[in-house]
Parts: structure tokens; sequence; C-alpha cells
């Protein structure tokens, strides 16, 4: 890998300017991913340095006028002045879409930033910037206001050290809210150091009190991450909270062709799959060739090793779903011109990864099995309760099918349907309760909007399996009405609906009904969540009734200002004044229901989304596993912002 980094290496593709106009295309929006986004860019392109052996330490400070600085001690963006643009390279990578040493040259063999662009993106966005390069024994400096310089580049002292800083003050002409996120931060820079084995990423928050969300109060205002163990310790704090089989990951990496596959992974005690994979640092979230490899491989070497192991009396044959129940793994692979499938790069399509992950994994894990053979009969062992259960949940799903009920033939009778069969405009109700399901029908519009009551709590599918799962009649129920299957039968395609909304009552009883829901969905339904299909309605707390006018209101602070307003309205006189709590959703009578929380018009609807499936994840075992201590610890540390709860 050639040292050598000068002008020479940094292409030219095209201009700026669309950036400005279109920030969405580039970061996704304008909101908060996309305002965070603006530090992965550039701490990318630290990283890359890492990766590339010319970097150790990252440093990331955020700072009290909202600004950051990201710096590292690389090699330094090269200032010599470029041919093309007859400017230096510095001002050439900040200014010039699609400029950088990831195009051809040999700048980097690997990289994970956003191929170049993302230091133009963020100067782009930012209301002004400030480059600083530490290179040859030199300081240089250049500044720019909304992506324009202010001068050319100036040396401005003598230095002993190289790298990069850059500061950024984001662009309030283009982002709403500038708030950084302490915790969000801290969570990417601890991914990534568990990535890149060995590097220092350190943040320092300098802000003061007022300008940091009271949610990131609880966190240290300095953080050092620096992971030796890679993505080995990755697996380890996946597992913190869960029960292992085996007494430490397994881990092993091989260099095979330009490619460096590095694979990590263990059993715990539960029935899913946690599988992330990365490519050149970035969280394929989609999978792709690399994740295809190592499934097709983790299962032909296991599936061997336990024909040996029991090739008499083993008349079970694992599938890779047996193999899969309880697998925490992380897939790291880096190599020149990956290949992602869309412009967010959640899937990666580089063919030729598959093979050589298969190789990589059919080597050293047979290796592995071969030479830690106790800790191999605990996971054949794991893997048979699976396949037995397997066979015990496709009996169960057999004979709901057998009775025609996943088939659409016969819909729960619980289930008031909608009469509209396209099922982009209809919408389904999971309503708790018998009263509210009876106000939800009366209320509803008959045409594109199906109620199904649930009678109580539904089963914690956290802790049981499928066969399990379907001896509960209520689980059934919204199976059937849902249309697209269960287990491994699942199809999309036949959804019925695509809007489910839970709507529970604003109480404790409702939250764990809405919690244990969204369980049920997040483990068994990923792709109605992933498809932007579930929601949770937003019924009021409040109805305000004065003189026969009522407002109906989502919270007191809501309820108080309608108060005020009243009073200010009526000289502080208010005769007659109603205010109504709504402790339940049976509380309310049709036609309430219908203008407060039915009524496309009126209504609020929360969609919900997976902004992060490791934090979903911990958050679902916390909440709904078996082990205590989490769920202790997750209650103790959010006690104080828990207020006016209703038991």
């Amino acid at each position: 890998m050639s040292a050598e980094y000068s002008a020479s290496q940094i292409t030219v593709l095209e201009g700026l300017e669309p950036v400005r106009k279109r920030p969405g295309m580039y970061i996704g929006g304008t909101g908060i991913e996309g305002l965070h986004h603006l530090i992965w860019e550039i701490l990318d392109n630290s990283i890359d340095e890492a990766m590339a052996g010319h970097a150790d330490t990252v440093k990331i400070f955020l700072l009290e006028d909202g600004s950051v600085s990201v710096e590292d001690n690389g090699r330094g963006i090269p200032v010599d002045i470029h041919s093309a643009t007859k400017v230096s390279a510095l001002e050439t990578v900040l200014t010039k879409l699609h400029a950088g040493g990831k195009f051809g040259g040999e700048g980097y063999k690997v990289s994970g930033g956003l191929h170049g662009v993302g230091s133009s993106v963020v100067n782009a966005l930012s209301e002004t910037l400030k480059a600083e390069v530490y290179k040859d024994g030199k300081i240089y400096q250049q500044e720019y206001t909304r992506g324009k310089p202010n001068y050319q580049v100036k040396a401005v002292g003598e230095t002993s050290k190289n790298g990069t800083k850059i500061t950024f003050l984001p662009d309030t002409e283009i982002f709403p809210k500038i708030q950084f996120s302490r915790k969000t931060i801290i969570d990417h820079i601890r991914q990534q150091a568990y990535l890149t084995k060995g590097i220092r990423i350190e943040i320092f928050d300098e802000r003061s009190s007022e300008n940091i969300a009271p949610e990131d109060r609880q966190y240290p205002s300095s953080y050092t991450f620096h992971f030796q163990g890679g993505i080995a310790a990755y697996v380890s704090h996946l597992v913190r909270h869960k029960k292992t089989i085996l007494s430490e990951p397994v881990y092993f990496s091989k260099s095979i062709g330009d490619a460096y596959i590095e694979v990590s992974f263990t059993y715990v005690d539960d029935y899913n799959e946690h599988v992330f994979s990365f490519a050149n640092n970035i969280h394929t979230i989609e999978g792709g060739t690399h994740l295809t490899g190592f499934r097709s491989s983790i299962t032909r070497v296991i599936t061997d090793y336990a024909k040996k192991l029991a090739a008499k009396d083993s008349d079970v044959l694992f599938t890779g779903e047996d193999i899969r129940e309880g697998l925490t793994a992380v897939i790291s692979v880096k190599l020149p011109e990956p290949e992602f499938e869309g412009q967010t790069k959640s899937k990666l399509g580089t063919p030729t990864m598959r093979g050589q992950v298969e190789t990589v994994v059919n080597q050293a894990l047979a290796q592995w099995m071969e030479e830690h053979p106790s800790e191999s009969k605990s996971i054949i062992e794991k893997i048979s309760v699976s396949a037995k259960a397997r066979l015990a949940a496709r009996a169960a799903r057999d004979a709901v099918i057998r009775k025609g009920a996943l088939e659409g033939m016969t819909l729960p009778g619980k289930l008031a349907d909608c009469s509209e069969k396209d099922a982009s405009k209809s919408e389904l109700y999971i309503v708790e309760g018998d009263s509210a399901g009876g106000s939800a029908k009366q209320g509803r519009d008959r045409k594109f909007q199906a109620i199904l009551p649930l009678k109580g709590k539904i089963l914690n599918v956290e802790r049981a399996r499928l066969d399990r799962m379907l001896t509960s009649d209520e689980i059934k129920a919204l199976i059937v009405a849902l249309g697209v299957g269960v287990g491994e039968e699942i199809n999309m395609e036949k959804i019925r609906y695509h809007r489910v909304i839970i709507m529970t009552d604003a109480d404790v009883d409702g939250a764990h009904i809405r919690t244990l829901l969204l369980t049920l969905f997040y483990r068994h339904y990923p792709d109605i969540i992933n498809q932007g299909y579930l929601y949770i309605a937003q019924p009021p707390l409040f109805g305000v009734k004065f003189k026969n006018n009522i407002t109906y209101v989502h919270s007191e602070e809501e309820r108080d200002n309608v108060l005020a307003d009243l009073k200010a309205k009526n000289n502080g006189v208010l005769p007659g004044l109603n205010v109504q709590r709504y402790k339940g959703l049976g509380e309310m009578n049709p036609q309430q229901l219908w203008d407060t929380t039915l009524n496309p018009e009126n209504r609020i609807l929360l969609r919900v989304n997976i902004e992060d499936a490791e934090k979903a994840d911990e958050i679902f075992s916390n909440l709904m596993g078996d082990e205590v201590a989490p769920r202790k610890r997750f209650i103790q540390s959010r006690a104080t912002s828990a207020q006016n709860i209703d038991f």
C-alpha cells in the first residue's frame, strides 16, 4: 500500500452546487439524522486514514457555539496545487463534489466514506467551515462560508504533528434544529472503534448544560473508545446482558486477494438471530453477498460436524434457521471498490465476496470446531433443540393452515373487516379491549378501516418459540387478519393492510400491551416495520368543553395552554367549564373516537421505525427477556422521567 498522497491522486468528477438545493440526496434529510450525518462523513475520512494504516487516533469536539471539530493524526489532506482545478488539493476536496483520494488513484485501497464526496457535502451544508492541515512541519489553513472559500490555502504556523482538523458549523438555513446528541455520537463511535481494531476515538463535549438535551446529561462529557479485541469485543458487548453457551466469542480473520475478512460469533440462550454485517465499516443493514456467504458456510460446516459427531443416531436434518437460532455474529469485510445496492449503501452487492467469505469461514470454523470439541458439542446440542422445536412449530402452523385460516378462507370472528380490498388503501386498528373495540367498530369508516379488538395482554413472544406462540388465540387472530402468514412462510405481498395501527389506553396496562405487540412485530414481522406499515395511535388525554365547544388535547401542557387561552378570551370567567381526563378508550363514545383517533383529517399517528437494530434489540431484550437485572437497571435509570402515571 503506497504511503504517497499528493494532489495527483485527487480526481474531480463534478461541481458542488446541487448539494444545498437537495441536501436530502446526500445526507438523507435535514432532520436530526441528517445533522449527525455531517459528523459521520468527516469521521469516515479519518477512519479511512486509520484503515489505510496512517492514523491511530481521532478526536471529536462538540463546541459551545454548536460547531463540531474532528481531528486525526493521519497524513493530512494534500495542499499542493491540483493539475485539473488549478487550486490546492485541499480546496478541491472541500469544494468539488466527487473529488477525493478514493477514485481510481492510490490514495486509499479501502475506504468507507461517501466515495470522497463527504467533506464537500459537509462544507456545502455548513455556515462556516475551517480546515487545518498539519503536514511537512507546517500548519496550513483555509476557511469557507457556505461552501465557498474565504481565502486561498495558507501556512499559518509550524508544528511537529501530522493530520487534519475540520471544524464546521451546520447552516441554520438548511437544518431547522441544530442540537447534537451526545448519546447518538457515543453509540456511533463505539461501533466504529469496534470495527477498526486498535483505533482510539475520543469525544469531548465542551457545551454548557443548557445546550445539552436532558437525556444526554447521564453520559460523561468525555469518552474514549479503544478496542484491541475488535469485533470479538463487539460481540461480547452485544451479548453482555444475555446467557451465552460459549466461554468467549469465536473469532477468526484472514486476507484473501485484496479483501480482508473478519468474523466473530457466539450463541445465546434465546430464540432470535442477531447478525450485524459491515463492508468498509459501513453497516449493511440489508446484508448482501458477505452475509450470504457467511450463512451458507456456517450451515454447511456445523451440519457436517454434527453428522460426524452422531452419524448413527442422528436423524434430524438441520436447516439454516435451526443453526441461526440464538446466533449473535458480526461480519466485517474490507475491500477495494465495493459495489453497494441502492443509494443508502444498505446492501453489499460485490459478487466475489460471497465465495471469499465462504472460503474463509469453511476453513477457519472447521478448524475451530476440531480444536474445541466441548464447546462445539454445546452448539450442536442447542441446535438440536432448535430443530425439534422447529418441527413442533411447523406442526402447529400446519394445523392452522389446514383450517384454512392463513389462506384467507376464514377470518377471525372478532375482526370487523373493511370493504376495501386494496391493501394500500386499507388500515387495521388493533384495539385494547372489547369496550373500546365496540366504540371503534361503531365510529370507524367501514370502507377502509378494519377493527380487531384484543382481549387482555397477549403472550410475550420474547420468551416463547413459534409453536407456543401459535397456541395463543389472540395472536392467531392477529396473524390471520394480517394475511401474510407466519414463520418461514411469510409473504409480505399478501398483507391485507398497509396501515397497521396499535391503539391502547394511555395508562400502564395500555403501555404494557403496546410493548407486547411491538415485541411481536419486531421479532416475527420486522418487514411490516421496515416497510413503514406499523403505527401507534395517539388518542387524546383530555377533552376541554366550554360553551358547547370541545377541544381535545394530548398532554397536560396543551391542556394548560387551552385553558389559558380561554381565560384570556373570556376575561378569566369560565362558567360551565368541564375538563375530562380520558383514562381509557372505552370512555369515549363512537363519535368522539372518530373525531379524535380514527378520522384521518384529525388524528395523530406515530409511525414505528427501527433507527438502530442493535439498540432496538437491546431494549426488547431488556424489557421482555428472562434476565431481571438489565430490566431493573433500565427502569431505575429512567424513574425520574416517569410522571403522572395512572395505576
